[in-house]
């Protein structure tokens, strides 16, 4: 059974279809990479399996049961087995890394400053920063920033980890770090893991699956072998990173 389900959701702003009844399934354990044109609506997918946004119709299912139309109150727990990484970190300025870390714990559960502690220890070493939890967010670097969201992501245990644009940002080897620390989770965790990205190098390093969002359908649903041998000329532009034949025949005409 797919751990979350997406049925016929469709997503309007006003005109403008972002989500046109599209159907997703994701298997419990797997690491779904979301890819797209900017504006082709996975951030907004992201929100809608979280609770964030409501769709104008259809449904989403987790763990069997439909949750669509839940309360805020019905959320709570449901929201408690998923992390979400912002694209920007999402840090608390004010507060230092450990109390950042901490939130999640201090809001949603009853545990002992000792316990709370520990977990926060934990998580700094799972993403191999132990040293920062004095730190205030604004002596990181970006790179440290991504990862201590991911630590604060992960403190309550989630079964899900949503990420939104984990690498952007960042140069290469940082952009790496941030792909090995998807792969740990999910061996250490068994977390799933859905990630929207642009950048390709890590789409490929990290997907068992990867869906294709186009004008609000998806296009393309496959492996990373299956999507670099596709030869549509939307998917293989986008995946190489190259303009379309379509859009280079613009900026000429634009030029001359």
């Amino acid at each position: 059974m797919a751990l979350i389900e997406l049925r016929h959701i469709c997503k309007s702003f006003d005109r403008l279809i972002v989500l046109d009844h599209i159907d997703l399934a994701v298997n419990e354990g797997e690491t779904l990479v979301v890819i797209g044109a900017s504006g082709s609506g996975k951030s907004v997918m992201l929100k809608i399996i979280v609770g964030l946004l409501e769709p104008d119709e259809g449904h989403v299912w987790f763990d069997g049961k439909d949750i669509t139309d839940l309360s805020e109150r019905q959320w709570i727990p449901i929201r408690q087995q998923f992390g979400f990484v912002f694209q920007q970190g999402a840090l608390f300025d004010s507060m230092t890394v450990e109390d950042n870390i901490a939130f999640p714990l201090t809001e949603h559960t009853n545990k002992s400053k000792d316990e709370i502690a520990r977990i926060v220890r934990d998580k700094l070493g799972m993403v191999g920063l132990p040293e920062t939890a004095k730190k205030m967010p604004a002596q990181l670097s970006g790179g440290q920033k991504k990862r201590i969201a991911l630590a604060r992501a992960i403190a309550l245990g989630p079964r899900i980890i949503l990420y939104d644009e984990p690498t952007t940002g960042l140069d290469p080897i940082r952009s790496d770090v941030i792909n090995e620390l998807i792969l740990k989770l999910r061996r250490e965790m068994g977390v799933t893991s859905i990630v929207v990205t642009h950048d390709m190098n890590s789409a490929f390093k990290v997907a068992d699956r990867i869906v294709m969002l186009h004008k609000g359908k998806f296009i393309f649903d496959g492996t990373a072998d299956e999507i670099q041998a596709s030869r549509d000329p939307i998917i293989s532009s986008f995946v190489l990173g190259e303009a379309s034949p379509k859009d280079l025949e613009k900026l000429r005409r634009s030029a001359g």
